[in-house]
C-alpha cells in the first residue's frame, strides 16, 4: 500500500464483507463457536494489507505475525447469510508485540455480537523467530496507535473467564 493510502488511518479499522457462511451453522441454529475467530482474523486482512503484513508484504519483507493469545465473549446469536461489521482497534504495542481488540456487529441490526481480544507477535518468517518491528512498521503502528487513542476502551478489555460475575448488581 503507498504512503497516499496510510495517510488517513481509519479508527477504528472496520469492514462488512464478512458473512455468515451456511458451513458456520451449527445444530443449534446459530454461528458455531468456532468460525468466531474465522470471522475476526478475516476481518483482519484489511488491517494486515494497510500495516504491510498482509499477503504481499510477508511475500516482500518476510515478517509477519503469530498470534500468542486471545480471549472472545459471544454476546448474540448470529444466523447463515447475515452480515457481519467487525471493527479493530490497536489498543497497545511494545517493539515485539501488538494488543488488538475487536468488535463483530449485525451489519444490518448493529447489535454487537461477539468481541475478541488479541495478543499479537511480529515474527521474522526466515527465521520463525519473533523480533523486534523493523522501523518502518513500527513508525506506523505508531501511527495508528495515536489515531486510535481517543476512541473508547471497550468494557471486555482485559477479561478473563471466571465464575464470579463481574456486572453490579
Amino acid at each position: 500500500m503507498d504512503d497516499l493510502n496510510r495517510s488517513k488511518i481509519p479508527a477504528p479499522f472496520e469492514t462488512e464483507r464478512v458473512v455468515v457462511k451456511p458451513e458456520w451453522v451449527d445444530y443449534n441454529g446459530h454461528m458455531n463457536v468456532a468460525y468466531y475467530p474465522v470471522a475476526f482474523d478475516n476481518a483482519f486482512d484489511e488491517v494486515y494489507d494497510f500495516l504491510g503484513v498482509g499477503n504481499e508484504g510477508i511475500k516482500r519483507t518476510g515478517i509477519s505475525t503469530f498470534v500468542a493469545e486471545t480471549h472472545f465473549t459471544y454476546q448474540q446469536e448470529l444466523r447463515t447469510g447475515q452480515r457481519l461489521r467487525i471493527t479493530t482497534q490497536l489498543l497497545d504495542f511494545d517493539a515485539k508485540r501488538l494488543q488488538v481488540f475487536q468488535a463483530m456487529y449485525h451489519a444490518g441490526e448493529g447489535f454487537l455480537a461477539a468481541t475478541g481480544e488479541w495478543l499479537i507477535l511480529c515474527v521474522d518468517l526466515r527465521q520463525r523467530k519473533v523480533i523486534a518491528m523493523p522501523d518502518d512498521l513500527r513508525d506506523l503502528v505508531a501511527r495508528v496507535h495515536a489515531s486510535h487513542a481517543g476512541l473508547p476502551r471497550p468494557p471486555e478489555v482485559g477479561r478473563s473467564v471466571s465464575l464470579t460475575s463481574r456486572r453490579p448488581r
